[in-house]
């Protein structure tokens, strides 16, 4: 439009130019004659110069194109006006046939996917919803999530190459949901359309059939295709027998070069016998199947061959069973002798068919159920065995019975086997494995394990009683194998030797356990006699050792060989007995040499005093005797004190000097036959005059067939003596002392007894101790070695004293002298 409006615009610019050029050259035309105005004109110019009438011309001309602009801009305004109206008269018209257009396009339930430059944003016309169930408009992109694989992959690949290189397309399409779509793209110019829609009516028939065909002719070629490939021949027949497809395999069996051939020459698998049985079967409607001898590339095979209906033929499979059928004789016979083998076992076996009826049992199963043979021989079913368990009681108690039986028949489904623990009635326990057969059923493995069961828990009371045990041990327990690594121990032991956490984890070698020791000892070789101990195979015996650590402690070490090859390492810390011991040592050792050291000088004291006493008691007879002169009488009584002193001094003396002697081992008893009538009244005649002086009666009590035994008489009477002078000591004035004796086939009995106070228990252990003396309800004290000597003179002999209480009050002393010769010899020596 603007081009047409400047067009007269032109034309005015090119007339004032021309007319400008011809004022301009005016100059030179003069020559040529003009007639009228324009002759008087040119005339007129002609007598101008040069100069003037280019400057006429100049102004003329600019006059001629101010006219003519002004004339060409009133058209061309009249012109645009009138044009700018045609033109909204048209884009009104476009905008109206846009909208129809659009509600034409829209009026099918389709989405149209407008792309106007390839890296551009998408314009999507339509209800998106209506396909992929969302709001969203940009989900419809994302094809994936609405549309089935297949379907999805196909349209991403197909609008690719449409935006890239605007290749059309026409593609169908399936739904997660299973709806059909219709998906078409082509390029519009210089853009780029996709439209979806939905199929319905009867292009969605035709496009379920198009999808139906397609996965069935997919299905039919991968079939063919798995057929192809399978080492079993397969092929394919029409309705009048003719072979129309086979595979490689069926080519290799009817010796034909390939499939093509065996087609084209119609060669049959199999013999005519079977092609009829196959053909009676078929006819009555049936498939064929059958094991049947075939003749395969020359060989004998046993091939089962099935054969069905198509429709409009016949498709066969025949696969290669003579393997198979020669394993099935093989497992015949592994199953027969494994039934033999079976029958002879001790745990119970039954076995159940797939039907769950008794295919088997041996022997062991029917004992130990306690079942009647004739029963277990009619092939009872599984459930009727379990009844006659339940009614004999050989089966566990259960609440709801129906559902344990079921519970164990799940075995018959089941893929790997089960074990229950049956505990019966009565405290037995079994054992039970339910195996699934290959075949199909189940094998009943059955054990009577309460033997098994008691002594499994003895072992682990006792594993637990040994944990405890040695756990709660003071001493330090090792135990190590045939292999010489550590196999027990408990916490004493690392807590003895301070090992650190976790050393004795990994049971470590004795070497590594030697080395961590070792340091610890003040002679490390120790340590080598205990690995020599541990790893010796040849010598193995006991080994006790006793080491000094560099702490100051002292322990004892014991091994002990195991039966099984291993060796136990005991270790105890004996510090504080070693101590104790060393200390009582020490101890002994000085009471020893104070004792001999007493004993000497006792002994020389007793020798030094013996002679200057005797000497005294020799003069104080002098001087009582007649024969020196006479003397006053309290001179005689002097002299008479001085008597009865140093005899009693020599008897203390002489007691001394006795007890020395028995210490030092040296007494002997001079054995002889000791008349016991005789011996007590000489004891009794020793004490008459202090029995005499205190108004107390003694009495003798011995039968007059006493008799005599072996022993020292001198030592006897000294015993005796001993004990009636306790006794006299002891007894209240007026009171009786009674010696008895008594005579037995085993002993001779001596027995003295007083009327005194008695003796305290508590000081019943004590009074055969020297220098001690009992002074209770008593005036008497001595020096404690009377009853001393008495015990020591009795265990010489091979006797016994004791002392107690009196019956009815007092004090009894029982010395037993035994008759055995053998036995009085013995201990004189």
């Amino acid at each position: 439009m603007a081009s047409a409006a400047a067009r007269p615009f032109r034309r005015a610019l090119l007339a004032s130019a021309s007319l400008a050029s011809l004022l301009a050259t005016a100059g030179t035309a003069m020559a040529v004659p003009l007639a009228g105005p324009f002759g008087d004109a040119a005339r007129a110019l002609g007598q101008l110069d040069r100069g003037e009438v280019t400057g006429l011309a100049f102004m003329a001309g600019l006059l001629a194109f101010a006219t003519t602009t002004a004339i060409v801009h009133l058209r061309f305004r009249r012109f645009a006006n009138a044009r700018e109206a045609e033109a909204h008269a048209d884009i009104s018209r476009l905008e109206a046939q846009l909208a129809e257009s659009r509600a034409l396009l829209l009026t099918e339930p389709q989405v149209i996917v407008v792309w106007r430059e390839p890296a551009g944003a998408p314009e999507i016309l339509g209800p998106a919803v209506t396909l992929t169930g969302s709001a969203a408009p940009l989900r419809l992109l994302a094809f994936g999530s609405w549309l089935a694989p297949g379907s999805a992959s196909a349209i991403d690949h197909a609008v690719d190459d449409l935006r890239r290189a605007g290749i059309a397309f026409t593609l169908p399409l399936v739904t997660h949901d299973g709806r059909h779509v219709e998906a078409e793209g082509r390029p519009v110019g210089s853009a780029v359309m996709l439209r979806l829609r939905e199929v319905t009516g009867a292009r969605q028939e035709l496009a379920a059939t198009r999808e139906d065909q397609r996965r069935l002719e997919g299905e039919a070629a991968g079939l063919r295709s798995l057929l192809g490939r399978l080492q079993h021949a397969a092929w394919l027949r029409d309705g009048d027998g003719r072979l129309v497809w086979a595979n490689a395999a069926y080519a290799h069996a009817v010796e034909a070069s390939d499939a093509g051939d065996a087609v084209a020459r119609d060669l049959p698998l199999l013999d005519h016998a079977g092609r009829r049985s196959a053909h009676e079967a078929q006819a009555k409607g049936g498939a064929y199947a059958a094991r049947l001898p075939v003749i395969v590339a020359g060989s004998r095979r046993v091939l089962d061959v099935v054969e069905v209906a198509t429709g409009d033929g016949f498709a066969g499979l025949a696969l290669d069973a003579t393997e198979a059928e020669s394993v099935r004789a093989e497992f015949a016979h592994a199953v027969a002798a494994h039934r033999r083998t079976l029958d002879r076992l001790s745990t119970a076996v039954a076995i159940f068919g797939g039907d769950r009826r008794l295919v088997f049992h041996n022997a062991a199963y029917a004992r130990l159920f306690d079942l009647d043979p004739a029963f277990l021989e009619d092939r009872p079913s599984d459930s009727a065995v379990l009844d006659r368990l339940r009614t004999t009681r050989r089966l566990p108690e259960q609440a709801d019975f129906r559902a344990w039986r079921e519970e164990l028949h799940k075995a018959y489904h089941a893929i790997e086997p089960r074990e229950h623990a049956w505990h019966l009635p009565g405290g037995r326990t079994l054992r039970v494995v339910t195996a699934p057969n290959p075949e199909g059923g189940v094998t009943y493995l059955a054990d009577e394990v309460t033997e098994h069961l008691a002594l499994e828990s003895r072992v682990d009371a006792l594993a637990r009683l040994q944990t405890e045990t040695l756990d709660g041990l003071a001493e330090a327990v090792a135990v190590f194998g045939s292999d010489g690594r550590l196999g027990l121990s408990n916490p004493a032991f690392a807590t003895l030797w301070q090992l650190p956490p976790g050393a004795l984890a990994d049971r470590p070698h004795i070497d590594r356990l030697m080395a961590l020791c070792a340091g610890q000892v003040a002679k490390p070789e120790i340590w080598r006699s205990l690995r020599e101990a541990v790893t010796t195979m040849e010598k193995r015996a006991p080994l006790r050792i006793r080491m000094e650590r560099r702490d100051g402690s002292v322990l004892d070490g014991a091994t002990q060989p195991l039966p099984d090859g291993g060796t136990l390492i005991t270790f105890r810390n004996v510090t504080d007995s070693v101590k104790m011991e060393r200390a009582l040592v020490e101890r002994n050792e000085a009471l020893e040499a104070a004792d001999h050291l007493k004993s000497t000088f006792v002994s020389h004291v007793s020798y030094e005093l013996r002679s200057p006493l005797t000497t005294i008691i020799g003069f104080a007879q002098l001087l009582g005797d007649d024969a020196t002169g006479p003397l006053a009488p309290k001179q005689r009584d002097y002299v008479s004190h001085i008597t009865e002193s140093s005899a009693a001094l020599l008897a203390i003396i002489n007691d001394i000097l006795d007890l020395a002697t028995i210490d030092a081992g040296t007494m002997a008893l001079e054995l002889g036959t000791v008349d016991i009538r005789a011996a007590m009244e000489a004891a009794a005649e020793g004490i008459r005059d202090r029995v005499a002086e205190r108004e107390i009666r003694l009495v003798l009590e011995v039968s007059e067939r006493a008799g005599s035994f072996l022993a020292d008489e001198r030592r006897v009477r000294q015993i005796l003596y001993n004990l009636l002078s306790n006794a006299v000591g002891f007894a209240p004035e007026g009171s009786t002392v009674t010696l008895s004796a008594e005579r037995t086939p085993e002993a001779v009995r001596f027995r003295v007894r007083d009327e005194g106070p008695g003796i305290a228990p508590e000081l019943a252990s004590r009074v055969f101790d020297r220098f001690e003396s009992r002074t209770s309800g008593s005036r008497h004290r001595g020096v404690g070695l009377g009853l001393s000597i008495v015990r020591s003179l009795m265990e010489l002999h091979g006797g016994l004293v004791q002392i107690g209480a009196a019956p009815g009050g007092g004090t009894l002393v029982t010395c037993t002298f035994p008759l055995d010769r053998d036995t009085t010899q013995q201990a004189a020596e």
